[in-house]
């Protein structure tokens, strides 16, 4: 019987075991589960993602985001105000086609490096693109004036020059505009399409951005060919 129970645990060991083949019995290698290499712990999954979150490092964040809302802005709204004819001068070197794109690029850098924080939440550089993103939008937002009835601010403080300003106004507009048809979209599909379903493809990551480039190109082709240039 000792002998039995020794084979056994030898042929455990070896993982080994018998099978019966045409009358005749074969040893053959059989697959073990492996040792754990995670330790057991009494930890739950919120306690373990809890000990992750670093506070501090998230308190410099949303310090920075709120500097990048609040200082850029009111650095552009002072130099409108104060520099104007150097400003204008400045901007004379572009057109109103060319203002738009500069200011639409920028609100798309800033946009793009939010949605892949959201997505990539692991890292930090897309945070960090999209805070200088917003800094940077934020200041041309100031030098533009830019609010709700924009156009008037800008007639008031830039004068003949104003359309470049409403330029600029309309480059931020249209990738806001973008982004939230792409916002209703995205949810849209959500909802009407079922996993089963052959047209789920277009709920996939890379299919989301694809749809989100192609829908803020057409916001700012709309801007640019439009006509709406000559209406602010």
């Amino acid at each position: 019987m000792a002998n039995a129970t020794n084979e056994s645990h030898a042929a455990n060991e070896t993982n080994e075991a018998t099978e019966i083949v045409d009358g005749k019995v074969e040893e053959v290698e059989v697959s073990r589960h492996p040792d754990p290499s995670i330790p057991e712990s009494d930890l739950s999954l919120a306690d373990i993602e809890r000990r992750k979150f670093q506070p501090v490092h998230w308190g410099v964040y949303l310090t920075a985001v709120l500097a990048a809302i609040i200082a850029p802005y009111w650095l552009g709204r002072m130099l409108a105000v104060q520099r104007t004819a150097w400003l204008v001068a400045h901007m004379s070197v572009f057109d109103q086609r060319g203002l738009v794109f500069l200011a639409w690029t920028v609100t798309l850098v800033t946009l793009t490096g939010l949605g892949m924080a959201v997505v990539e939440s692991k890292t930090w550089l897309w945070r960090i693109v999209f805070v200088i993103g917003l800094a940077a939008e934020q200041f041309i937002a100031g030098l533009s004036l830019l609010k709700l009835n924009f156009w008037y601010s800008t007639y008031v403080v830039y004068g003949d020059a104003a359309p470049l300003a409403n330029a600029t106004n309309l480059g931020i507009i249209a990738a806001g505009f973008g982004v939230a048809a792409y916002a209703v979209l995205w949810v849209g599909l959500l909802i009407l399409i079922r996993k089963d379903s052959p047209l789920s493809v277009l709920t996939r990551s890379w299919a989301s951005f694809i749809m989100f480039f192609a829908i803020e190109a057409a916001a700012l082709l709309i801007v640019l060919f439009g006509g709406l240039l000559t209406t602010v």
